[in-house]
């Protein structure tokens, strides 16, 4: 589905729930109409009057481009073609812009307007002072719809995806040595994925790593990216690549030292739990929760249920997390083309950890992982 098909399937959509639609700057935007997101950053960096920043659309109008003038040029979006872009000066009044924006489309007294969830509240706020009578609704809602189903052109995209990113982890494991420290192999996997054509790292590269010597700890980077590693230790990783405004997520484990048997039985569970996750989804016929519970009970009957500390998986497309979730609480039913992370684990606090991860899409006899390859344990001794 290329972008006008898309934009023309929403508008029907919007026609029946709402007036006017906006997207600011945002995966449903690029999805959409294919304006370019950029790779976020950790402060909020804005320029006078950021919150007009997005697209303005009706079901019978095309859309409108609002922007900063900052925005569009150092961010490169007023280059962008098939769009009626807006720039607002840098000593304008945003309200003003947006005021005859709005003024084109020929609005109800009391507009039903549909915004994306990344809108700001700022936004609502300013929006509400134009058209007091207003009421919202989830333009996402609607949108995800569209998203949640993939094509296999999308599909394309995410393998090219998964494809940088099982590059990039093969250069890193041929750096992979005793004594580096965590900074070490992230700083060397985020770098590998732009050296193979990734834009940046999809999410914030992690490791998890575990053995009686290296305790578990969630959420404190500055302290665990100090640490050396040394044998026995198990590295989990989670990353992946962008591609064409597409997510990947990935995940393999690594052994420093030599795995005993106990380990082994736990890498090798964790591995049959996903082939079981995997072969249960069939399109049509099994929910979000039943794919859940067949890979959860790999791990439960060997002892190790609660150890598996998470759902199971998540929707991937434009966003590395999308609903639906493979959890045990989620009646969705899978259908062809709906994409998700496959992503089982053992993680022990003070032992050994393991975890494995590809995106899989759901077809009619059983899911098809995108990314198949280094499935054995790599021992690093």
């Amino acid at each position: 589905m290329d972008e006008s098909t898309r934009l023309n399937k929403f508008q029907a959509l919007l026609a029946e729930v709402a007036d006017l639609a906006f997207f600011p700057v945002s995966a449903d935007l690029e999805y959409l109409v294919g304006i370019p997101r950029d790779i976020p950053n950790y402060g909020a960096v804005m320029h006078p009057g950021a919150w007009l920043e997005g697209a303005w659309l009706t079901p019978g109008h095309a859309p409108v481009l609002a922007l900063p003038r900052m925005t569009a040029e150092f961010g490169g979006l007023n280059q962008v073609g098939g769009i009626d872009v807006q720039l607002l000066g840098d000593w304008d009044d945003p309200a003003v812009l947006v005021k005859e924006i709005l003024a084109g489309f020929a609005l109800p007294p009391a507009p039903k307007i549909a915004i994306s969830d990344a809108t700001s509240g700022e936004t609502i706020v300013a929006l509400h002072a134009l058209l007091p009578k207003a009421t919202f609704v989830s333009a996402t809602e609607l949108l995800r719809k569209m998203r949640v189903i993939k094509s296999e052109a999308e599909i394309d995209i995410m393998r090219q995806a998964g494809a940088i990113t099982e590059a990039a982890y093969v250069a890193v494991c041929e750096k992979l040595q005793h004594g580096m420290t965590e900074l070490d192999i992230v700083s060397e996997v985020d770098y590998q994925l732009r050296k193979n054509g990734s834009l940046g790292p999809s999410f914030t590269t992690s490791l998890y790593c575990s053995g009686p010597k290296h305790p578990l700890l969630f959420g404190q980077r500055e302290e665990t990216w100090k640490r050396k590693l040394h044998a026995p230790v198990a590295i989990l990783f989670d990353f992946g690549a962008i591609y064409q405004g597409f997510c990947y997520d990935f995940g393999r484990t690594v052994f420093f030292g030599e795995p005993d048997s106990e380990y082994q039985r736990i890498y090798k569970l964790v591995m049959d739990s996903q082939a079981a996750g995997i072969a249960a989804m069939r399109a049509g016929q099994v929910t979000a929760a039943e794919v859940d519970a067949a890979a959860r009970a790999v791990i439960s009957k060997a002892g190790y249920g609660e150890t598996f500390r998470h759902r199971l998986g998540h929707g991937i497309g434009m966003d590395v997390h999308e609903p639906p979730f493979l959890t045990a609480d989620d009646e969705t039913v899978l259908q062809a083309g709906m994409l998700f992370t496959v992503e089982p684990s053992i993680t022990q606090f003070d032992n050994f950890s393991a975890r494995v991860e590809d995106v899989v899409v759901v077809r009619k006899d059983g899911g098809e992982a995108l990314t198949a390859g280094h499935r054995h344990m790599l021992v690093v001794d």
